[in-house]
């Protein structure tokens, strides 16, 4: 039977549009089994494999059903709940399009970041909220958003929730919206409580299964190569980096992303890390340079194996093999997405031999180990195109050594340490005050007194002496 297209499917002419937009002109299958329910209001249970096309498979009904039900400040519509920053990252970017066709406002809500823009966007009212579990139950508790008016709920990937230990804080929050919304639950498997979650949270529920939960990716090629120790794999690993498409190299630590993506670097091969070490601001940064091309490396632990969706990624390479095989599976699946090719390199050492066959057996992955060096003809043929050396940029020295010199006395600083009281970092008006109250605005003012000169100190000294009158005065 023909695949049939979004319109036989029911979806609004609006959203159309708006997907030809996006170059989703064809449902897959995933979607066009579960459209037809989900647009209808029913409860849905999708299971398919990563790469299948969940989020459009949600984001689609999600948007259709609460168009214009527009939602008082903090208190949204739509809710989707994700495990990782990243992949509510993801899920925005695919929910926004669709969201802007219907009039609908999206805002992302996860922690790691301050959440002062969060609660702006919540106070000028937000339709469809994409969050994680945690920041979202801190805003519940200070009242800053409000899900009682919530239409429709997704749980994306909510296996993954449960191996985080998310399902408590998961359960709070579906507590919270009215037991007559429309739920979806997406989940490569039903193990580690998420059955308690479907059984208790959703209402007669339709289930849709695209291709069974370890089934990997048809258009994907597998390969193991085993050498001989750990020169031979550094070398390996290189080659395997080195060619013109994007890769996504997965290490098990993140000491060991960090140091191999500054390695390829420093070796002419532009790579980003990506861990859980990373602020927000640097994950964004380095993932926007993956996803532009200023990298063409992304080496990242298994924070990236969920919810990390970049176009053309088409090689994955497993440095180190995974614990088990459910993160095999979710590694491999940031290549041969959507309907594209790709391809999975796994690297083992002889001691990883044992463990290594059992997992690939454990994912249904039947590709023979096979002896390599950085030059056997099957590695060469896998790479292909070697791109063109990349200089390394110069890398700035650090400024921290200056800023902290001699406490009082670092040049330059005379602008903080009068608006302070002290020699110290700028780090607010409050924290220069609690200092001048335990004392250290005059013992600052102390050692100023004996700065040598042309430090600007002087000037200083008399309003270190004041601290009462000055303190709520911003520093700098």
């Amino acid at each position: 039977m023909s695949t049939r297209s979004f319109a036989e499917l029911g979806v609004p002419s609006n959203l159309i549009a708006a997907l030809n937009d996006m170059d989703r002109s064809t449902p897959f299958p995933i979607q066009a089994d579960t459209l037809p329910d989900t647009l209808a209001g029913r409860d849905v249970l999708g299971r398919g494999k990563t790469g299948s096309g969940k989020t459009l498979a949600f984001a689609i009904p999600l948007v259709a059903r609460i168009a214009g039900h527009r939602a008082p400040a903090g208190t949204p519509s739509g809710l989707v709940l994700a495990p990782t920053r990243e992949l509510a990252t993801q899920i925005t970017a695919t929910v926004e399009p669709l969201a802007r066709a219907a009039g609908l406002r999206v805002t992302t809500i996860f922690g790691g970041v301050k959440q002062t823009r969060q609660e702006q966007a919540l106070s000028h009212g937000v339709d469809i909220v994409v969050a994680c579990p945690g920041r979202l139950e801190d805003l519940m508790r200070q009242r800053i958003v409000d899900l009682s008016r919530v239409e429709v709920t997704v749980l994306d990937e909510a296996d993954h929730m449960a191996d985080l230990g998310f399902l408590p804080v998961v359960t709070r929050i579906l507590a919270a919206t009215p037991a007559g919304g429309q739920r979806m639950l997406f989940s490569a498997t039903l193990d580690n409580g998420v059955d308690k979650l479907v059984r208790k949270f959703l209402s007669d529920p339709v289930s849709h299964s695209v291709d069974p939960e370890n089934s990997p990716v048809v258009a994907m090629t597998h390969h193991v190569f085993e050498v001989g120790g750990k020169d031979d794999k550094s070398e390996l690993v290189r080659v395997l980096a080195s060619g013109t498409g994007r890769r996504i190299l997965f290490t098990r630590t993140k000491h060991q992303a960090k140091k191999l993506a500054k390695q390829l670097t420093a070796q002419g091969i532009p790579a980003r890390d990506l861990h859980g070490n990373l602020s927000q601001p640097q994950r964004d940064r380095n993932l926007e340079a993956f996803s532009s091309g200023t990298a063409r490396v992304l080496v990242a632990t298994d924070i990236a194996a969920r919810g990390v969706h970049v176009d053309d990624v088409e090689l994955v390479v497993h440095v180190d093999p995974p614990a088990e095989h459910k993160a095999y599976l979710h590694r491999s699946g940031r290549t041969a997405r959507a309907g594209s090719e790709g391809t999975v390199v796994t690297v083992m050492t002889g001691d990883q031999r044992k463990d290594t066959l059992t997992l690939l057996k454990k994912a249904a992955i039947s590709a023979r180990p096979v002896g390599v060096t950085a030059t056997s003809p099957v590695v060469v043929d896998l790479v292909g195109e070697v791109a063109p050396y990349v200089k390394p940029e110069p890398v700035a020295p650090p400024q921290q050594p200056q800023r902290r010199a001699g406490g009082g006395h670092a040049p330059g600083r005379g602008r903080a340490g009068r608006g302070k009281g002290t020699g110290q970092r700028s780090d607010g008006a409050g924290q220069g005050g609690q200092q001048r109250r335990q004392g250290q605005g005059a013992g600052r003012g102390g050692q100023q007194r004996q700065a040598p000169q042309g430090q600007g100190r002087p000037q200083g000294q008399g309003r270190a002496q004041q601290p009462r009158r000055r303190a709520t005065r911003p520093a700098g």
